[in-house]
């Protein structure tokens, strides 16, 4: 619980989702690729979003990395609900996987979305250079 609520304080503090309305801003940082932070629903305790570079994978014709994002503001926590189009959890470990599984997946998410929010606070992106997209 530890690197969820961690996870939180990194989001808020680079670009403060709560105060975001629902839509597509870009930061272009100042090193390294730009970033694409969408809002896709806003509500009185809950912000989903999703995080990615302006890199399409070929093959899915989505944005590769991304990371869908919950974040609870009542328990300031933030979870990684997926990584990569397509990768829900059952699509990655099956329909009845075992808990451990599940557990070792989810922290593996939530230790990458950690790692990435530190690299983009070093890269420059923040919510002060958040344009706003539509």
């Amino acid at each position: 619980m530890g690197l969820y609520g961690a996870n939180y304080w990194l989001l808020t503090r680079l670009f403060g989702p709560r105060a975001l309305q629902v839509g597509s801003y870009r930061s272009p940082g100042r090193i390294g690729l730009p970033l694409r932070l969408e809002v896709l629903e806003q509500h009185a305790f809950t912000t989903e979003l999703r995080l990615s570079y302006e890199l399409v994978d070929e093959l899915t014709g989505q944005p590769d990395p991304s990371a869908h994002v919950r974040l609870f503001s009542d328990a300031r926590m933030a979870e990684v609900t997926a990584c990569y189009f397509g990768s829900r959890l059952e699509d990655t470990l099956g329909r009845s996987a075992p808990a451990a599984a599940v557990f070792q997946h989810r922290l593996r998410m939530n230790a990458f979305l950690s790692k990435w929010l530190d690299y983009l606070e070093q890269s420059g992106h923040s919510r002060f250079g958040l344009l706003f997209d539509a």
